[in-house]
């Protein structure tokens, strides 16, 4: 007797709604700080910001209240896939409002070039700072990439509890398959100290950079851009006006953003050994070192009479900006050296920790991709010895080496079709790549592009390069096979 298939579950549309509204409505409410800057500046931009505030608030209802009523808080892996790509495609787009509205981006395309920049943490912009830019509407745009930078989806599953289970998709999704520490046995409360030690560290910077004497603005939009390791500034040359003990201040946070957010929880729980014992941590402080002393030696090299104190902590600075990938240029250099260009690159591509807010490849990654391969040229030499691949004493299956594998070939394969676009777009073949390369590893401000001898603006591109860096932020910022999968032919069949 044949025994009857149980019935096909209908896709949870629903819940993807609730939890975008849910994003929705707090956008809108965290709108209420630049409506304040704006008012406090007196910049004009209040009423602009405030309708902002109300076309997001009314979309968040919409998702929430109507069409993600009374929801079912189970999620498949099929539909947390969707639930990414829509939270990071309708955030960003609604987030596009405020430039439109206080026309400071007449273009919609551009509107969505700096929204994007600003939630995938790139720090990319193609704003005009010759004209007056409003200080409300720049509060808005630090904020865009402190939400982005801990990520979208970790807040709604700190808030929604119920979604402890399906939670744990949305949970690999936003860390883009990098295996996590679980801090606490419960999701929700894992995500939740994630998210505290991120506010702890904004505040200590914010309360440090104001201490040491920087206006309230640009300290709190450096202390956003930093943690986040975003890059956004609110002017050019905002790091400029800042003291030397000040850039010193914000390198060291730039290095502390860089690593695994648990590992940063132990730190600030008093227990230094779960650091010291984490491999990628070892690996990841010692290129940090050997980055600075990289950048130190070219400086001197480079410099006609160099200040060797001033040196060393611009080479600290250039290190923690490009492991971090946070971005920032330090202040008066010019065109970098070789070697340093060199370095830059390469951690520009590799980028942070796993678990950080920062971009990239990520060297944990890499560690794994380097054992394995070991491992393979010893059972070529050795056929029958047996070798597994450990990361800080646990055994990785095949199955994730596999993944790893294939993540690096689609990130490099994303970086050519990129490139390959960006030159059609009228850039050289070295700055195509260059581009390519800091726009999905999400460093993308122009200066450290220009200094590391790229030719272009951002703001010249046409429509259809920002286009092409607007998929390469997002395809580097969340997960990449949710990506592929939602154009797959084998995604769409009922299951």
């Amino acid at each position: 007797m044949m025994r009857k298939r149980s019935p096909a579950r209908k896709f949870n549309f629903r819940l993807i709604m609730r939890v975008t509204g849910m994003l929705q409505l707090v956008m809108a409410a965290s709108m209420l700080l630049p409506v304040a800057a704006s008012l406090y500046y007196k910049d004009g931009a209040q009423f602009d910001l405030a309708l902002s505030a109300l076309a997001m608030g009314a979309a968040g209802l919409l998702f929430r209240n109507i069409l993600g009523r009374d929801p079912d808080y189970a999620i498949s892996e099929r539909e947390s896939f969707w639930t990414t790509a829509i939270i990071w495609l309708a955030v960003p787009l609604t987030g596009s409002l405020p430039y439109l509205f206080t026309g400071v981006t007449p273009r919609a395309v551009d509107a969505l070039f700096e929204s994007y920049a600003g939630f995938t943490t790139c720090g990319a912009t193609a704003l005009s700072f010759s004209q007056h830019v409003p200080e409300g509407l720049l509060v808005w745009r630090s904020m865009t990439q402190w939400f982005g930078g801990l990520g979208l989806v970790l807040f709604v599953i700190a808030v929604l509890r119920r979604l402890n289970v399906g939670g744990a998709q949305l949970y690999e999704a936003e860390f883009s398959g990098t295996v996590q520490r679980k801090l606490r046995p419960h999701l929700a409360s894992t995500v939740g100290i994630m998210w505290r030690v991120y506010i702890a560290l904004t505040v200590a910077l914010l309360a440090l950079l104001l201490v040491l004497g920087n206006a309230p603005l640009p300290a709190f939009c450096v202390a956003l851009g930093t943690v986040s390791t975003g890059g956004f500034l609110p002017a050019p040359d905002t790091l400029s006006h800042f003291s030397h003990t000040s850039l010193l201040v914000v390198a060291c946070f730039m290095f502390l953003s860089g690593i695994n957010i648990a590992l940063l929880f132990y730190l600030l729980t008093f227990k230094p050994r779960e650091v010291w014992r984490d491999e990628e941590f070892h690996v990841y402080l010692g290129v940090f070192l050997c980055a600075a002393a990289i950048c130190f030696a070219s400086f001197l090299v480079s410099e006609q009479s160099p200040a060797p104190g001033r040196t060393a902590m611009e080479a600290f600075f250039q290190a923690a900006s490009s492991i971090s990938t946070c971005g920032f240029a330090f202040p008066g250099q010019h065109r970098l050296p070789p070697a340093a260009c060199a370095a830059t690159f390469l951690f520009i591509l590799v980028g942070a920790s796993s678990g950080s807010t920062g971009g990239g490849i990520k060297w944990k990654r890499i560690m794994v991709m380097v054992k394995y391969i070991r491992n393979y040229v010893l059972r070529m030499l050795h056929p029958n010895t047996v070798r597994t691949v450990m990361i800080n004493r646990i055994i990785i299956t095949e199955e994730y080496v596999n993944k790893i594998l294939a993540f690096v070939f689609l990130y490099l394969f994303f970086i050519a079709g990129g490139a390959f676009l960006l030159t059609v777009c009228g850039l050289s073949i070295p700055d195509a790549f260059l581009v390519a390369v800091s726009n999905i590893s999400d460093v993308g401000p122009e200066n450290m592009l220009v200094r590391m001898g790229a030719d272009f603006s951002y703001a010249a591109l046409p429509a259809l390069g920002k286009w092409t860096l607007m998929a390469l932020m997002l395809v580097g910022r969340v997960e990449i096979f949710a990506f592929v999968a939602l154009f797959s032919p084998a995604y769409w069949k009922r299951g």
